[in-house]
């Protein structure tokens, strides 16, 4: 498949030729954000001279087994991502990192109190984006309890992998790894989109094109392996996934019908104050609402660290930035004979349009996913 993805030049030779390029970036961002972007700088180049070539860890003998098997899955992933996928091949993902921690960086994400538009923050190479990372917990949470005393609703969630849109070379990481062979797969497949197709200023339309690729991803790679590795037929492991996927449909509708609700309170004459209360009530009915849903799976507990933490509007834009578009990129892919290399031209076709003919056209994509499903 042609490869979309085009770049004004490359980085990803000697290393001192990246850190000439990052500190650019760092004195072009002003004295007011030197110390953001200078965490930026010293946190990617602390990856970047750390990693080393996947090869050479898996003739490390000092490296546990289920580390290799893990890589091996990676590989593969990466593999059938190019080959089958028609994702970029830019020797991304073909080096690994230990962080030694459970997220590689932390995101915050804030929104008003009263309002579901994110706030946004603009950066010199991705653009204007709906987060504003960090790769230290404590400079995340300390950033965010500022924009929480200004009054915004704010989440603080870790991240497991970044994208650097094909600029370097990624790494796998370990936080990367840490999971089951098939999110292996679907997280490859999910970064490796960002750098198929990215827009400057629409974090909603590249979340949800990547969360499509990740899912149609995914579901071709289990059948690829089905096909080619009879013993992996797993009628039970099949019915369990297909189990996992229906939760998550589940989350998410009750996490957009929550949404809903509370955008019609928002736009009601009530006052702040007794918006204010029937904000709360609302989230706590969602809370109720899950507890339902835990009852009906069974007891199935996965979403509980979710609900753990505070709920708020900041909480519902992060989950809703990677999953709003995502049936109207499936209604494109069908549009386009369910082909990869014309549905990437015909999203990149959109991607170039103006933001409001770009938002029109995804609206009536989702209108019309009904009929679609009919």
């Amino acid at each position: 498949m042609n490869k979309m993805t085009t770049r004004a030049f490359s980085l990803t030779g000697h290393p001192l030729k990246l850190a000439a390029f990052l500190l650019g970036v760092l004195l072009l961002a002003g004295c007011s954000s030197v110390g953001y972007y200078s965490q930026i700088v010293s946190g990617h180049m602390r990856i970047v001279m750390g990693k080393r070539p996947v090869a050479e860890i898996v003739s490390d003998e000092s490296v546990n087994e289920i580390t290799k098997h893990r890589l091996e899955v990676a590989r593969q992933a990466r593999q059938f991502a190019i080959e089958k996928l028609g994702l970029p091949d830019n020797n991304s993902y073909t080096s690994f990192y230990d962080t030694g921690r459970n997220y590689v960086t932390w995101n915050v994400v804030a929104a008003e109190e009263f309002s579901f538009k994110p706030r946004n923050w603009c950066f010199p190479i991705a653009g204007c984006v709906s987060y504003r990372g960090y790769y230290a917990e404590e400079d995340a949470v300390a950033y965010a309890q500022g924009l929480a005393g200004e009054g915004f609703d704010v989440a603080v969630n870790g991240a497991t992998a970044y994208s650097t849109l094909g600029w370097f070379k990624d790494p796998l990481l370990n936080t990367m790894l840490a999971r089951s062979d098939s999110s292996i797969a679907s997280l490859l497949f999910h970064e490796l989109a960002h750098q198929q197709l990215y827009v400057g200023d629409d974090s909603t339309f590249n979340e949800s094109f990547a969360s499509f690729v990740e899912k149609e991803g995914l579901r071709q790679w289990q059948q690829h392996i089905e096909k080619n590795d009879p013993t992996k037929r797993d009628g039970d492991r099949a019915e369990q996934l297909e189990l996992r996927k229906q939760r998550q449909r589940d989350f998410i509708d009750l996490l957009r019908s929550t949404r809903d609700g509370l955008e019609e309170l928002y736009s009601s004459s009530l006052s702040e104050d007794e918006m204010r209360s029937a904000k709360a009530l609302r989230f706590e009915q969602m809370r109720e609402e899950y507890n339902a849903l835990k009852e009906s799976w069974g007891g199935y507990a996965g979403y509980d660290g979710w609900f753990s933490r505070d709920l708020n509007n900041a909480r519902l834009v992060s989950v809703a930035t990677y999953n709003d578009y995502v049936p109207a990129f499936e209604k494109m892919f069908k549009q386009q004979g369910s082909s990869f290399e014309k549905f990437y031209t015909a999203a990149l076709d959109v991607s170039r349009l103006p933001a409001s003919e770009r938002t029109r056209i995804m609206e009536e994509l989702l209108d019309n996913t009904s009929v679609l499903s009919q």
